[in-house]
């Protein structure tokens, strides 16, 4: 790689935690206000979707979505979705339009700007602790109860071998989808990891498309149903990155 690209890179790398923290820091009175109460989320989720898109499209990204399917709206939804980005957290915003809560690692609230809402507005959780993913539970139970839903990673993390398409999915939001006999949403991001990708001098801007896919019921599961869930579900977007994205 060429000493100028990099620089590029570089340049445009920084440019991405500019576009971060820049709506941040200009809204922050009124993030403060939308994350004091949890009956406020709605609005603060408005904003966040805007903020989102400041950061897509300031990135020169273009998200292009497609459905499969007609959509039921349904009170509350688990929203799940292959994780290989930094923006794959602004790209299900632009894409899910009914209010979810992030569930996500507690290591991304030590961010400066950006980790002090993530904190206020997100269900945290220490993968070490079994104290905290009880605490997951009961936080999202009190979500759901409200009518937003919950989207997860299910992967955990995005993989150290990016070459991995797509790891093994973890229990956790199929047990919850199945607690609280809500569908599962699932998402397939086809290009984050090409556009802006965890190794810092790669990536580009351009087209970013997801494949919305028709909702994965649960109601009448039970835990016992939960593997053959997980499985289905990750069978949906691992066969939707091998088929690719018709354009």
């Amino acid at each position: 790689m060429s000493i100028l690209r990099k620089i590029l890179i570089l340049l445009w790398r920084i440019w991405f935690y500019i576009l971060v923290a820049v709506p941040i820091i200009i809204m922050f009175p009124v993030l403060l206000i939308l994350t004091s109460r949890e009956k406020w989320y709605p609005q603060f989720f408005i904003v966040a979707r805007f903020w989102a898109r400041i950061v897509l499209y300031g990135m020169g990204f273009v998200p292009i979505v497609r459905r499969e399917g007609e959509r039921h709206l349904e009170r509350s939804y688990m929203v799940v979705a292959n994780h290989t980005s930094m923006t794959d957290i602004m790209l299900m915003l632009h894409c899910v339009k009914h209010p979810f809560v992030f569930v996500g690692k507690k290591e991304l609230a030590k961010i400066p700007i950006f980790g002090f809402f993530y904190k206020r507005t997100c269900i945290l959780v220490d993968r070490s602790s079994q104290r905290s993913r009880k605490e997951v539970f009961d936080r999202a139970h009190a979500r759901l109860q409200d009518g937003t839903s919950i989207c997860i990673f299910p992967e955990g993390g995005v993989p150290d071998d990016l070459s991995v398409e797509l790891e093994e999915f973890k229990d956790g939001a199929f047990r919850l989808a199945i607690d609280h006999q809500i569908s599962i949403l699932p998402l397939t991001f086809f290009d984050n990891k090409k556009r802006f990708s965890y190794q810092f001098f790669t990536g580009s801007p351009g087209k970013m498309r997801v494949m919305i896919h028709e909702e994965i019921p649960t109601k009448g599961l039970t835990h016992e149903h939960k593997k053959e869930l997980k499985d289905k579900t990750r069978s949906v977007i691992l066969t939707s990155l091998q088929k690719g994205f018709k354009d």
